[in-house]
């Protein structure tokens, strides 16, 4: 290829792996739906989008090394300590069954159905056993389905991408080494590989964990140094013995996750920047390498395929795992109606199907066409059916707000009651030991883990949090949790406004409405506390009662709205407004108008 051609073909990948996530979010619908059709038509249009023509031999040990780089940032989620209830039943078995029946069904399936070779058969079914959260996560925000099912199906997709891509490298040694000196020499190559990415993914780890633990980087530092040890240890252990890189990663991450003495923070901006550049990359690139040529006798045969794994496979393995459990009958049957598959199934599909072909493997010159029908069918088919599907069984989250209370003060503990108690489900977190006991006594649910955690990213999505109030009694913590929250948090984030002479670092210089009235700073509010005031709820029928002032109204269906220094809401018929009533020594006066503040 001449340079210019070069120019053009990077250009135009990296700005179509940009420009479709970019539409994808303004249309919120999930990028797999803009980048996969995008990366196959300007591979159909132009001979200049052709990675393997770019590449070269490259290109599938970079694809490789891309996923390695995925699943390891999954396995920084997987903190198994998070999984626990009743809920980790249902996960385990939606993982273990899940992969045994999708494998063995479109393995079956696609012998006759797709003419493959057993062996490409086999190959096929490990790579579709993926779901994956990054196609997973999208759909529910969109959806929101109730909080335990978010919560299922998350982590579901959170574990499904490791195993998956465990299994898959697993199967293509066990597939490449078949007929070579029988069944022994067969397993044993089985677990040389096995151990090998083990063993590099606990080194890899025990070498990461030292330095990160020594050093004390900084985020920027520490996060080029996380990505330059999973692309050294993948690409060492895949240099060693084909394809062990993978197992490597998920390793690395999961053990990162849960070793003690290292913080990985759960907002990981530039590792996710990373990530997401990644994925539409692979997906533009992957997608561009599938032909129209190759697709002509592959869709009708897969479509049918899709059919078998949506309307029998998916829909048992979800009833299997809930067996025996208190999940409702519709929630169920949503659990059996959200599989998508995503990017470590195209991933692995390309990485693996170059080889196949190349050791003549039959049908194995299908598997990476097929795989992209099935991503494309059934992100499109669960992307237009998931909000229906759940509405119609009665699965979907009511349209109330969930604030998270941050703060464990007496007269917060009390906001979060009356919250609870004008019908809202209340999530509160605080970081004293005393605090969080009073809150478990209160009787108010307290979130889990660091507060970054439960409030952005995967948390958020996990507890259903649509908004966060900052009402500690340090300043310049409200201000600078603010400030952070505001770039991950979906909702709106407020914090409580400091004192107008604030000695403080932070607060009195950040932007941002602040709760409540100008006079109702944070100091003042405590000692109004302090001499009898109190927090309390209200059901609107006429005049606010006298001598209180208005601090959120809950409207009639359910959306929280708070008094900030800019607004006041006007108060309506069938509203519950949360007041703080005057202490006892408060001078008489006359009642506020509503919507007006005390």
């Amino acid at each position: 290829m001449t340079a210019d051609e070069v120019f053009a073909g990077v250009g135009i990948i990296v700005v179509l792996a940009v420009g479709c996530q970019l539409l994808a979010s303004r249309l919120r619908v999930p990028a797999l739906l803009l980048l996969l059709p995008g990366g196959f038509t300007a591979g159909a249009l132009t001979d200049d989008v052709d990675p393997q023509r770019l590449l070269g031999e490259a290109f599938s040990p970079l694809v490789s090394l891309a996923v390695a780089v995925i699943l390891y940032d999954a396995g920084l989620g997987l903190d198994l300590k998070r999984l626990t209830g009743h809920n980790r039943r249902v996960v385990i078995r939606l993982i273990w069954l899940g992969t045994v029946l999708t494998w063995a069904s479109a393995a079956l399936f696609a012998v006759p159905v797709l003419d493959m070779s057993k062996r490409a058969a086999v190959m096929l079914g490990a790579i579709l056993v993926v779901s994956g959260p990054t196609v997973v996560g999208p759909l529910l925000n969109f959806v929101r389905p109730s909080e335990r099912l978010q919560r299922i199906l998350v982590w579901e997709g959170s574990l499904i991408d490791p195993v998956g891509g465990i299994l898959g490298a697993l199967v293509f040694h066990a597939v490449t080494g078949s007929g070579q000196g029988g069944l022994v020499r067969q397993a044993g190559a089985f677990w040389i590989s096995a151990g090998v990415g083990l063993t590099g993914g606990a080194v890899g780890a025990w070498v990461l964990w030292e330095l990160l633990r020594r050093l004390q980087l900084g985020e920027v530092l520490g996060t080029t140094v996380q990505f330059a040890a999973v692309v050294g240890v993948a690409a060492a252990c895949d240099a060693f013995r084909d394809d062990t890189g993978l197992i490597a990663a998920v390793v690395m991450g999961m053990a990162m996750a849960n070793l003690p003495g290292v913080d990985i923070p759960s907002r990981r901006p530039f590792f996710e920047t990373l990530v997401s550049l990644i994925i539409g990359l692979l997906f533009v690139s992957i997608s561009a390498t599938v032909t129209p040529a190759s697709l002509r006798h592959v869709v009708l045969p897969t479509l049918a395929l899709v059919a078998v794994l949506v309307l029998v496979t998916r829909p048992l393995v979800a009833h299997l795992a809930s067996l025996r459990t208190d999940v409702p009958r519709g929630e169920r049957w949503f659990i059996g109606w959200m599989a998508p598959r995503g990017i470590v199934a195209a991933a692995t599909a390309s990485t693996f199907s170059v080889t196949l072909v190349d050791q003549g493997i039959a049908g194995a010159d299908r598997i990476l066409p097929a795989t992209f029908v099935v991503i494309v069918a059934t992100v499109t088919l669960y992307g237009l059916t998931a909000f229906p599907a759940a509405r119609r069984l009665g699965v979907l989250r009511p349209a109330r707000s969930r604030p998270l209370l941050v703060g464990g003060d007496p007269w917060v503990v009390d906001l979060g009651r009356a919250l609870r108690s004008a019908g809202l489900d209340v999530l509160m977190w605080a970081g004293a030991d005393e605090q969080r006991t009073q809150i478990e006594q209160a009787g108010l649910e307290l979130a889990p883990g660091e507060l970054l955690a439960a409030a952005s990213g995967a948390g958020a999505e996990l507890e259903g949090i649509t908004g966060v109030l900052l009402l500690t009694q340090e300043d310049d913590f409200n201000a600078l949790a603010a400030m952070t929250l505001r770039e991950s948090v979906e909702g709106p984030v407020h914090r409580l406004g400091p004192p107008a002479d604030s000695k403080g670092v932070v607060a009195p210089f950040t932007g941002g409405d602040a709760l409540f009235d100008a006079g109702l700073t944070r100091p003042e509010l405590v000692r109004r506390y302090a001499s009898g005031a109190r927090i309390v709820t209200h059901r609107v029928e006429g005049a606010l009662p006298a001598r209180h002032e208005l601090l959120f109204l809950v409207r009639r269906d359910g959306s929280l709205v708070p008094v900030t220094v800019a607004r006041v809401p006007t108060p309506q018929t069938g509203d519950t407004v949360v007041l703080l009533s005057p202490g006892p020594d408060a001078a008489p006066g006359p009642a506020p108008a509503p919507g007006a503040s005390a």
